[in-house]
């Protein structure tokens, strides 16, 4: 491409962040509630992070109308009641249910009087009381979603091979990450007993990968941001690798072969720490990871509204950019990582130890 071409493609983006920013700036005037203060980029940021009842792709600039559609709500409060998020008008209406009142308070349902009044503790938090949520939020849409193209994809990839050896269409795609996991992450991690965690392994990676890159569309879903999503993955694993270990792995917990008695006692409370440790590590790295990249990246975006000028507009939204891609890397990165650590524990889980020599540490003395 030759020099002019780049310097008139540089010339018009310039002219047209030019033209948005003082758009914004015209609508300014006659509209409030714009994102345009410290306030309301915090405010953007958690309404992002946060879990809802409505799909919502977009609002307009007073965030007084709402595109998208609502989800069902689902509690349980002396019975099931079901019935439509549209009912809560995003939390302006009560809904009355059997003489009950309900309301929609910062994604959350609460039981009301009917003046619909959220009273506070001394800590600051609702003190009203919160009916069992069953309901199909943002969250768990993504994640049933996901589960559904998961199958398809896996499917169209052993129909494939039901016909031919070689992989035709996605399933090239698909072929090359199944056997990266299988090469490079079960068989060194696990051993000969890898194929047994196969399916886990597979699934556990592509849920993470899919929604890590779900959560970089402008949908707005944080699922794995979301803590309680990243600690259901790691109780399954937790719970994999303990029903998996053998007699050697609860050997080494609590009565190490080889060491001496007085620091069997010692070591073995660490041990069992250890058995706790290493989830909570899955569990709080996932979630630490991709909710720092998505703070960071609505509020790059939320500075642009901010500063409203035509230098600090293209310097935040280049920023943005570059964040951005990076955060692809991190979703692969996390899945991968996420993945392999799992493969890891299951490994020290179902290792089997040569026959270790007698114990002799009774015959230590002790000092």
């Amino acid at each position: 491409m030759r020099k002019e071409n780049i310097f008139k493609i540089l010339l018009a983006g310039l002219f047209v962040l030019v033209s948005l920013n003082l758009n914004a700036k015209e609508a300014e005037k006659e509209t409030t509630g714009k994102i345009d203060t410290k306030t309301g980029v915090k405010e953007f940021v958690e309404h992002h992070l946060k879990d809802s009842h409505y799909f919502t792709f977009f609002s307009d600039g007073q965030q007084s109308e709402h595109y998208g559609f609502p989800l069902p709500v689902i509690i349980w409060d002396g019975g099931l009641k079901v019935f439509s998020a549209s009912k809560f008008h995003h939390g302006e209406e009560l809904v009355e249910l059997d003489g009950n009142y309900y309301k929609l308070y910062h994604s959350k349902i609460y039981k009301t009087g009917p003046e619909g009044v959220i009273e506070y503790k001394e800590n600051g938090f609702p003190a009203n009381e919160r009916p069992l949520d069953f309901s199909l939020t943002k969250n768990v849409v993504a994640m049933i979603s996901v589960a559904l193209l998961m199958f398809l994809m896996f499917w169209a990839l052993a129909k494939n091979y039901q016909k031919s050896s070689i992989p035709k269409g996605f399933s090239r795609v698909l072929e090359p990450l199944v056997l990266y996991v299988r090469d490079d992450i079960a068989e060194p991690n696990i051993g000969p007993k890898y194929k047994k965690y196969m399916s886990f392994l597979l699934t556990v990676f592509f849920f993470i990968l899919l929604l890590n890159l779900f959560g970089l569309t402008p949908l707005g879903i944080n699922v794995t941001g979301n803590i309680a999503v990243t600690f259901g993955l790691a109780l399954i694993t937790f719970i994999i690798v303990q029903f998996s270990g053998s007699k050697h792995y609860w050997k080494h917990i609590f009565w190490m072969p080889g060491v001496p008695v007085p620091m069997k006692i010692i070591l073995m409370p660490i041990e069992v720490l250890g058995m706790f440790t290493k989830p909570f590590a899955l569990m709080i790295r996932l979630f630490a990871n991709m909710m720092a990249g998505h703070v960071v990246v609505m509020s790059l975006l939320g500075l642009i509204f901010v500063f409203q000028n035509w230098i600090a507009s293209p310097a935040f939204f280049g920023f943005t950019l570059f964040i951005s891609v990076i955060e692809i890397l991190v979703a692969f990165l996390q899945a991968y990582i996420f993945t392999l650590l799992s493969a890891l524990y299951i490994g020290m889980a179902v290792e089997d130890h040569e026959d270790h020599p007698k114990d002799h540490s009774e015959d230590i003395p002790v000092v």
